[in-house]
């Protein structure tokens, strides 16, 4: 076993700032930047951020706009700070995005009271595109995101449901073509790009991004987006592809429910073969590793199961 000299990373990104009382306006929209960014006021003085490159450039360019305004902004790397355990920074974060999810539940809950015909286009998409916005800034996984994606799935299949499932999908008009996913691929979306490859394009090619309209040649799976593949009702992306191209085998539908109970997290078919694989893709993508890597690994371990469950 290698074991490297280099020094681990500090932990956290830290904001302090001054801004003169005649900044009111100016103090306002370094706020508003503050709360975008997910950052975290700490008790004492300053602003945190778990240290990544995208949090360090927001804070570099946020104090740079600082002292354009006359004032005085430095952004430090901090390893730990003297009262404040690790965890409890972390608790910090998760609960001010738990917040936020519970103001977009009222949100979602209102909206899912309204007769399919009033349900607007629109503001689907505009729930959709909140979830967005405060996964990513969840940087430590809220114990309720499970739940609100969940709700706005649901909400999505009240406007797709019926698109869903609209007969039985030819594997000859999807050969040879590029799909899309989401970054970080999860159980869901590393089994799905196993069926597509075993089932239905073999020469699937996949891609990695939260806007389909990056590709508009591809086809998404397992978006947050109107089109392509998704959940429909209770079922998984997984499930919705198997039920959309009609493919008959025994093992799969015991695959599938695998899929579900460890995606949807409901223990409605009682399986845990695919718990193991889906913490393994957490660790995997939280360890840095490539989404083609991920992928492809994902896709082999996939096969295991395939030929394994029973």
């Amino acid at each position: 076993m290698n074991v490297s000299s280099e020094r681990e990373p500090p932990a956290w990104l830290l904001l302090v700032f001054t801004l003169p009382t005649a900044k009111a306006s100016e103090r306002v929209g370094v706020w508003r930047k503050l709360h975008r960014y997910g950052a975290v006021a700490l008790p004492a003085s300053g602003y945190v951020l778990p240290n990544n490159p995208m949090n360090q450039e927001r804070f570099e360019w946020l104090a740079t706009s600082i002292r354009s305004s006359k004032g005085q902004a430095a952004v430090a790397q901090v390893c730990s700070f003297d009262e404040l355990k690790e965890e409890q920074i972390e608790q910090m974060f998760n609960e001010a995005r738990t917040g936020e999810y519970q103001v977009l539940e009222k949100e979602l809950k209102k909206m899912a009271k309204l007769p399919n015909r009033e349900k607007s286009k629109p503001g689907v998409v505009r729930l959709k595109k909140r979830l967005q916005q405060i996964v990513e800034i969840d940087f430590f996984g809220s114990p309720i995101r499970a739940r609100i994606e969940e709700a706005v799935r649901q909400l999505e299949t009240d406007d797709t449901g019926k698109r869903g499932r609209e007969g039985k999908k030819n594997p000859k008009d999807y050969t040879g073509r590029t799909w899309m996913t989401r970054p970080n691929p999860g159980i869901d979306r590393v089994s799905s790009a196993w069926l597509i490859l075993r089932y239905i394009d073999p020469h699937a090619k996949f891609t990695f991004d939260k806007d389909p309209r990056h590709h508009p040649d591809a086809i998404p799976f397992d978006m947050f987006n109107a089109g392509g593949f998704g959940h429909v009702g209770n079922d998984c992306t997984f499930e919705t592809l198997v039920k959309s191209f009609s493919i008959k085998d025994s093992r799969l539908r015991l695959v599938g429910q695998a899929i579900h109970d460890a995606d949807v997290a409901d223990e409605h078919f009682g399986r845990t073969e695919a718990l193991g694989v889906d913490r393994i893709l957490d660790g995997w993508n939280k360890q840095g590793m490539t989404n083609e890597e991920v992928l492809r690994r994902g896709v082999e371990m996939i096969e295991g199961l395939y030929n394994g469950i029973r």
